[in-house]
C-alpha cells in the first residue's frame, strides 16, 4: 500500500504531498490542473521511462518519492519484496516502510533509489510489480494484445502458475535438444572438419607436452646458462672471501688474507666473556652475524652445485624454448593458457559426435523431450480451458452490471504450435447480446466498453488480492449516467481489501471515495502552479457540485452533490 507521496517540479506541480490511506481514493480537478502528473509520478516510481520534458519549466530536476507498506500483502509477496530490496543493498525504514524515489534532471538523466540505496530503474519495476498496478488508457489498449489476454487468464487462475513453470522447463529442454540435432544434422561436414582441427591441435600440444609456467621458468634457466661462467666466478669469489680458497674448490686467484668467517670469529672471541655489558652485547651481535654468514656460505655452495656444467644444456634449453614458442604463436599467449586451451579443446572434442549412432541417440532424446513437453502442454491447456469458462462467466456478470446489460464476454482457448507460454492462443471476445456472434475486443468494443471490460477483469482477477495499490487513470472515460455509478460501486468493492486510487471526471465515481484528493491550479502571468489538497465533507460537496456541470455556486448544485454523496455512502454501508 502507498502510504504517502511527494512530488516536486513535475509538470505544473511545484510541490505537492499527500498522505494516502487504504480504501478508495479519488483524484479530481479541472482539466490541466495536474492530475496526470500525479499518475506520471506513480509511473516513475514504478520504473517507467523518464522524460525530461516532464520537468517543470525553469527547474533543474523533478523528484518523486513514495513510501510503501507491505504488511497486508501475502507472505509470498512480502518475502519477494524483501529479497528484491535487500539484493539492491536497501532495507525498510524504522516504520517498516519501503522508501522509493526517482529523480529526473532537466537534461534527461534519471536516478532511482529503493530502500535508501541507489538502484537501476528496472529494480523499481521489479519491486512495483508486487505493490503497484497502474491502469490507464494505454493499458486498456494493451489489453487488446494476445499476450496480455493470456496473462489475464493466467492471473485469474494462479494455481496454473506451477503447470506453466513445469511446461516451460520441458519446452526449453526440448528446444535445446532440437537445436542441437539440427546443428549436428545440417553441419556434419563442418563438425567433422572441426573434429580434425581439434585433434590435430591436441596432438601437436601433447607432442611437446608443455607444463604450465614452463616458458617463464625456461627464460630464467637460459639466462643462467648463458651467464654460467661469470656466475660461477662471482659465487666462488664470494665463497672464498667468506670461508677461504679451499671452500671454493681451489686457491688460485684468491686473496691470501684470512677469510671473513675466520676474522669474524676472532672478533667474537675477543669480546666474548667480557664483563662489560656493552662488549657482551656486541659479542651476541657478532654471533648472529656469524650464523647468517654461515647460512650465506651454504647457499653459495648450493648455488655453485646447481650451476650446469654440461655445455649441451644451453642448446637443449633453446630448442625447448623454440618448441614452446611455436605453441604460443598458435594457441595462446602463454604456456599456461595453452594448457588450458588444450583441456577445453579436449572437452569440446568429446562433445562432438557426428556418427550415425550419435545422431540416432539424439533423435530419441528429442522425441522423448517432445512427448514430455506436449503432455505438460495438454495439462496446462486443460486447466486454462476450465479457467476460461469460469472467467467469462464472472466477467459477463460484471459487465452486465456496468450498463452493458446484454453483453457477453467469451474467453476462447485455441490450439496452436507449442511456444514459450504453452500451446494455446487466448482471445477475449465480446458480443452485444446472447444472440450475436462474439467478436474480438479490438473490433467489438468502443473505448468506454473497453474501459468497463478492463475494470470488470480487474475486479474479478483481484478478488483474492490484498494490500496492493491499484491506480486507474480515467478508466471511466466515455461513460456516464448509470454506468458511472456502477463503476464507482465496483471500484469501492475492489477497495475493500486493496488500496485503489482513481483519477476521474465523474461525480458518480468520486462520490464513492473514502478519501477525496483535489488537484487545484493557480494561474499567474508567469506560471501555472498546482497543488494537492485532501477535501473534508463540505469541500467534497462543493467539488462534486462543480463536477455536476459546474453547479458549485448554487444551492441546487450543492443539494444534488450532497444527495449523491449520501446515496454512495449508504450504498457502501449496505454492501459492507
Amino acid at each position: 500500500m502507498l502510504a504517502d507521496i511527494t512530488i516536486e517540479d513535475l509538470g505544473v506541480i511545484h510541490h505537492a504531498s499527500a498522505e494516502l490511506s487504504s480504501g478508495l481514493t479519488v483524484l479530481t480537478g479541472e482539466t490541466g490542473a495536474g492530475k496526470t502528473m500525479v499518475v506520471t509520478g506513480l509511473r516513475l516510481l514504478a520504473g517507467s521511462r523518464a522524460d525530461a520534458s516532464r520537468v517543470r519549466t525553469g527547474a533543474k530536476k523533478a523528484v518523486v518519492e513514495g513510501s510503501f507498506l507491505a504488511d497486508e500483502l501475502s507472505t509470498v509477496a512480502q518475502d519477494a519484496i524483501a529479497e528484491i530490496v535487500e539484493a539492491g543493498g536497501g532495507s525498510a525504514d524504522e516504520n517498516g516502510e519501503y522508501i522509493v524515489a526517482r529523480t529526473v534532471s532537466a537534461q534527461g538523466r534519471s536516478k532511482a533509489h529503493l530502500g535508501g540505496r541507489s538502484v537501476p530503474a528496472a529494480k523499481l519495476a521489479e519491486f512495483s510489480s508486487y505493490v503497484l498496478a497502474i491502469h490507464g488508457q494505454n493499458d486498456q489498449l494493451r489489453l487488446l494484445a494476445p499476450d496480455e489476454q493470456r496473462a489475464a487468464l493466467d492471473r485469474f487462475a494462479p494455481e496454473n502458475a506451477a503447470l506453466l513453470r513445469d511446461y516451460q522447463l520441458l519446452y526449453r529442454e526440448w528446444k535445446k535438444l532440437q537445436r542441437d540435432l539440427k546443428i549436428r544434422t545440417e553441419s556434419r561436414r563442418e563438425l567433422a572438419q572441426e573434429v580434425d582441427r581439434l585433434q590435430f591441435a591436441i596432438d601437436e600440444i601433447d607432442e611437446v607436452s608443455p607444463e604450465a609456467g614452463e616458458d617463464e621458468e625456461l627464460i630464467t634457466r637460459i639466462r643462467r646458462l648463458q651467464d654460467v661462467d661469470s656466475l660461477r666466478e662471482q659465487a666462488m669469489a664470494a665463497l672464498s672471501a667468506i670461508d677461504g680458497p679451499e671452500a671454493a674448490g681451489g686457491d688460485g686467484g684468491f686473496s691470501e688474507t684470512d677469510p671473513a668467517s675466520t676474522l669474524l670469529g676472532q672478533a667474537e672471541s675477543a669480546v666474548r666473556g667480557s664483563d662489560d655489558p656493552q662488549l657482551a652485547a656486541l659479542a651476541d651481535k657478532l654471533g648472529d652475524i656469524t650464523t647468517q654468514l654461515g647460512e650465506i656460505s651454504a647457499e653459495l655452495g648450493g648455488f655453485l652445485g646447481e650451476l650446469p656444467a654440461d655445455p649441451d644444456q644451453l642448446e637443449a634449453a633453446l630448442q625447448r624454448q623454440h618448441a614452446l614458442k611455436s605453441l604460443t604463436r598458435k594457441y595462446a599467449p602463454t604456456i599456461s593458457e595453452v594448457v588450458t586451451w588444450r583441456n577445453e579443446a579436449e572437452q569440446r572434442l568429446a562433445s562432438i559426435d557426428t556418427s550415425a549412432q550419435a545422431l540416432d541417440e539424439l533423435q530419441k532424446k528429442v522425441r522423448a523431450a517432445e512427448k514430455s513437453m506436449l503432455a505438460a502442454a495438454k495439462k496446462l491447456s486443460t486447466a486454462r480451458r476450465k479457467a476460461a469458462g469460469e472467467l467469462q462467466e464472472a466477467v459477463t456478470a460484471e459487465i452486465r452490471g456496468l450498463a452493458m446489460p446484454k453483453a457477453r464476454l467469451e474467453v476462447a482457448v485455441r490450439d496452436i504450435a507449442p511456444g514459450e507460454y504453452g500451446a494455446d492462443e487466448i482471445e477475449l471476445l465480446l458480443a452485444p447480446n446472447d444472440a450475436a456472434q462474439a467478436q474480438p475486443l479490438s473490433t467489438a468494443a468502443s473505448g468506454g466498453e473497453l474501459s468497463r471490460v478492463m475494470l470488470a477483469l480487474e475486479v474479478i482477477i483481484s478478488a483474492e488480492t490484498t494490500g496492493a495499490t491499484m491506480v486507474f487513470d480515467e478508466v471511466d472515460a466515455g461513460v456516464g449516467g448509470r454506468a458511472a455509478v456502477e463503476i464507482g460501486r465496483r471500484l469501492a468493492r475492489l477497495a475493500v481489501h486493496n488500496q485503489v486510487i482513481v483519477v476521474t471526471h465523474l461525480p458518480q465515481v468520486a462520490a464513492y471515495a473514502d478519501t477525496h484528493l483535489h488537484v487545484a491550479k493557480e494561474v499567474t502571468d508567469d506560471s501555472v502552479t498546482s497543488g494537492v489538497v485532501t477535501l473534508d465533507h463540505e469541500q467534497r460537496v462543493e467539488e462534486l457540485a462543480r463536477m455536476l456541470a459546474g453547479l458549485d455556486d448554487t444551492e441546487t448544485g450543492r443539494a444534488h452533490a450532497a444527495e449523491l454523496l449520501e446515496k454512495a455512502s449508504k450504498d457502501k454501508r449496505k454492501k459492507a
